[in-house]
């Protein structure tokens, strides 16, 4: 009969093996979120030099609106790349999926730094552009809720948001990073080589870390609560119709809430180092440097963000999300706008906590909010809408609200407006930090597992 020691000893060594495997769960999804965000902040950072390689010359502004333009269009894709990619998530699973659109993100951002310029073709440079970004949203827009969707499945119950706060983590790490790269390239090369060719460098990385991500997901297995929905006989996959009908609630307060995810995030991570340079009269390596250091700081925020959520539960941090906006912003921006590098840092760093907190927050509550057999359309549906008609107009709107009113501080009530709205949205969805996301889509609908009912408009 085996003692209690040996007992203990196979409890330790299976808790140690799952803890490897979460690990493992984590890394793996991280790159391929890296990957997705790497080139997103590539953009918006090297945007002024894009701008001029991709547009007519001759005015300034203009070529910049059109870069934010087609930094917007791409978004219009991560919708249907959420449905369809979300769909074949919930049919197939998570793990093939994931493999697929780290695939074509990494191919899509490589594509970028090869084009041939305006100079070289004319208008089909913009075009090429405008494709290659299309690309990247469509298969974007399977990657972030799928990632999500993948940790929270391996993830322990009460610590979901402890460990699905790395999601985020990586998600400011490949911003800093192309804030980091695109700050060494500019110190290493002439500002004739830069322009030239050295802001290719940040966009053909791309390349090695999306083939290391691809290897790093292919040799994991499918969650544990996909294998519990396939092990049932269960129909995998609910048609879109019917989750859209079952779940309309839940999707419209989330998506609200997602709103100001994604409008912050944006504001913070790429619209802040063009509004340095144009407002606040920064040079290029001073913006640079101001959001490195802000980024490193949101990258660091992160798991005691998570940690609070798993602590005070969803609706308390969706509402300390929402009022650390609203105090933060207002001198986010006249910090950001000063022109120096310290106040701007200091600037943006407040706009990161908000930022951050809703970042974790709603990474956990897309997998929470919905049962297995929807979570990944579902999910995705939501995110994805959401950080099209927020997170990717958030440049263009800023510069265009700029522009129309001559007011520099008009973004910052734009934000303020929208998270009245989001907050509407958040605190109407049911508290979910205890709930178990292999329950049985039955059992979630009669409130099993501290799961409530879903909220009512």
């Amino acid at each position: 009969m085996p003692s209690a020691h040996n007992n203990n000893r196979a409890e330790s060594t299976s808790e140690v093996v799952e803890l490897s495997t979460l690990r493992k769960v984590i890394a793996a999804s991280a790159i391929g979120n890296f990957v997705e965000w790497f080139d997103f902040a590539v953009y918006g950072f090297l945007a002024v030099i894009i701008s001029h390689h991709f547009f007519p010359p001759g005015d300034d502004s203009l070529a910049l609106l059109q870069t934010f333009a087609v930094f917007a269009v791409s978004f219009a894709l991560r919708p249907l790349g959420g449905i369809f990619f979300g769909m074949l998530g919930d049919r197939i699973g998570r793990k093939r999926i994931l493999a697929v659109t780290v695939l074509l993100m990494a191919g899509a951002t490589t594509v970028i730094g090869l084009l041939p310029t305006y100079d070289s073709v004319g208008l089909l440079a913009p075009l090429g552009l405008a494709l290659a970004r299309c690309v990247q949203g469509f298969s974007a827009g399977g990657e972030y809720a799928g990632a999500c969707a993948f940790v929270m499945e391996h993830a322990p119950r009460t610590r979901k948001a402890r460990y699905g706060s790395f999601v985020p983590v990586s998600t400011f790490l490949a911003f800093a990073t192309a804030a980091a790269l695109a700050y060494v390239v500019g110190l290493v090369l002439s500002d004739e080589a830069l322009s030239a060719w050295g802001w290719r460098i940040p966009f053909l990385i791309a390349a090695p870390l999306g083939l290391v991500g691809l290897y790093m997901r292919l040799r994991l297995d499918e969650s544990p609560a996909f294998q519990a929905l396939k092990a049932q006989h269960a129909e995998p996959q609910a048609p879109l119709g019917e989750t859209l009908r079952g779940h309309g609630p839940t999707i419209v307060c989330l998506s609200a809430f997602i709103s100001v995810t994604a409008l912050s995030f944006y504001m913070f991570t790429t619209y802040f180092t063009t509004y340095m340079q144009v407002v606040g009269g920064a040079t290029q390596t001073t913006a640079l440097l101001a959001s490195l250091g802000a980024l490193i700081f949101a990258g660091l925020l992160c798991p005691f963000v998570g940690r609070y959520a798993d602590r005070v539960g969803r609706r308390r941090t969706v509402l300390s999300a929402g009022v650390s906006l609203i105090v933060a912003v207002f001198p986010a921006y006249l910090l950001a706008g000063s022109g120096d590098w310290l106040p701007s840092m200091l600037g943006a760093a407040l706009m990161a906590v908000g930022a951050v907190i809703c970042g974790v927050v709603t990474a956990v509550l897309l997998s929470e909010q919905f049962p297995t057999r929807v979570r990944y359309t579902a999910s995705a549906l939501c995110y994805n809408v959401s950080y099209t008609i927020f997170g990717g107009t958030a440049p263009l709107v800023a510069t265009w609200l700029i522009d129309q009113t001559g007011n520099n501080l008009s973004p910052a009530i734009y934000l303020i407006a929208i998270t009245l709205l989001a907050m509407w949205g958040g605190l109407k969805l049911p508290e979910s930090s205890h709930r178990a996301l292999d329950t049985d889509e039955s059992e979630w609908r009669r409130g099993g597992s501290n799961a409530t009912a879903q909220p009512a408009l």
